[in-house]
């Protein structure tokens, strides 16, 4: 009976982003006791809310997350190796010679497997916060790993995802992190580090100060 209620209060979408196959797995986890109540990504508190009256638990939703991709390397500052003409798929172009037309071969190729991917219509150019449910459905699509989930009220954030070195950088998009590691001698809560010449953000540190993006040459600290 449980199950049938619960099932009754999820949004129906599918998307998977609870980690289980569908609303119907979802619904069965909850009932059976493998599942939180506030699971579903879609539904978020009002839906964990319901759920957790029909359990008779507490509805602790788990924090909002958002999809967010990790690169600043637009057409106009990315340097273009060839011209490709060919399928617009960026998991198919990432097997051709130079992973398709731009330089980095970090950076973002612009075929739109991850907007076909969206069922919410919530990435284009940029992710529009408001229509994402962080179902993961275009992390999966990118075969560049440059999509992640990242907490909702982050305000900070670096938009590149290259490991090469600065000059190696600079010489294929000018929008890209150069390793300087000044971003982390400003931090006072030790929340970015340096990986690999790329600076990373630990958001459960960040305090959304800003000191990091002010001193960041390139401004791709978002």
């Amino acid at each position: 009976e449980k199950e049938i209620l619960v099932r009754a209060e999820l949004p129906g979408n599918n998307c998977g982003g609870c980690g289980f196959a569908g609303c119907d797995a979802l619904a069965k986890a909850i009932a059976l006791g493998q599942a939180p109540v506030g699971a579903c990504p879609v539904g978020g508190a009002p839906v964990a809310e319901k759920i957790g009256a029909i359990m008779g638990v507490s509805a602790e939703a788990a924090e909002k997350k958002v999809a967010f991709v990790k690169c600043k390397g637009t057409c106009d500052k990315t340097r273009v190796q060839y011209n490709y003409t060919g399928i617009a798929d960026c998991r198919k172009v990432s097997v051709v010679p130079g992973a398709g037309e731009k330089s980095c071969a970090y950076g973002c190729m612009g075929y739109g497997s991850c907007v076909k991917a969206c069922q919410f219509d919530a990435i284009h150019i940029v992710v529009d916060k408001e229509k994402c449910v962080a179902c993961g459905k275009c992390t999966e699509a990118c075969p560049l790993g440059l999509i992640e989930l990242v907490p909702y009220k982050a305000e900070h954030l670096v938009q590149c995802n290259s490991h090469d070195k600065g000059k190696d950088v600079k010489a294929k998009c000018d929008n890209g992190c150069i390793g300087c590691s000044l971003c982390t001698k400003q931090c006072e809560f030790d929340a970015i580090h340096m990986d690999n010449n790329l600076a990373v953000i630990d958001y459960e540190k960040c305090t959304n100060c800003g000191k990091c993006a002010a001193k960041c040459p390139s401004k791709i600290i978002k």
